[in-house]
C-alpha cells in the first residue's frame, strides 16, 4: 500500500461537519495535501483555497526558526493574516453554494 492510499483510507472526520452537518472552516484541508501529494495542484485548489498560501507560511515559519530573520516575525504575522483572509472567505462562498 502506497503512502497516498494509507492517508485516503484514513482521513480524519469533521467533528462539526458530523455533529452539525456543516461544514468547518478546515473541511477539504485533508484532500487538497493529498491532491497535491497526487500532482493535482488545480483540484487542490478548489478543494481549499489556502493551501498553498499555508504551505509557504509553514515554510517560512520552519526558515524563520531556524535562522531567525530580522523581520521574519513581522512577515509571519502578514501570512498569517492572508490565511486568515482567504480561509474565511473561501467559508463564506463554500457556506452560500
Amino acid at each position: 500500500m502506497s503512502f497516498i492510499s494509507f492517508l485516503e483510507k484514513n482521513l480524519l472526520g469533521c467533528p462539526w461537519k458530523q455533529q452539525l452537518d456543516i461544514e468547518c472552516m478546515g473541511c477539504g484541508m485533508q484532500r487538497a495535501f493529498i491532491h497535491i501529494l497526487k500532482g493535482e495542484f488545480i483540484e487542490a485548489f478548489n478543494m481549499y483555497p489556502a493551501i498553498y498560501s499555508l504551505i509557504i507560511m509553514f515554510s517560512f515559519l520552519a526558515l524563520h526558526l531556524k535562522f531567525d530573520y530580522k523581520n521574519g516575525s513581522k512577515i509571519l504575522v502578514y501570512l498569517f493574516s492572508l490565511n486568515a483572509i482567504i480561509i474565511i472567505i473561501s467559508f463564506i462562498f463554500k457556506t452560500i453554494n
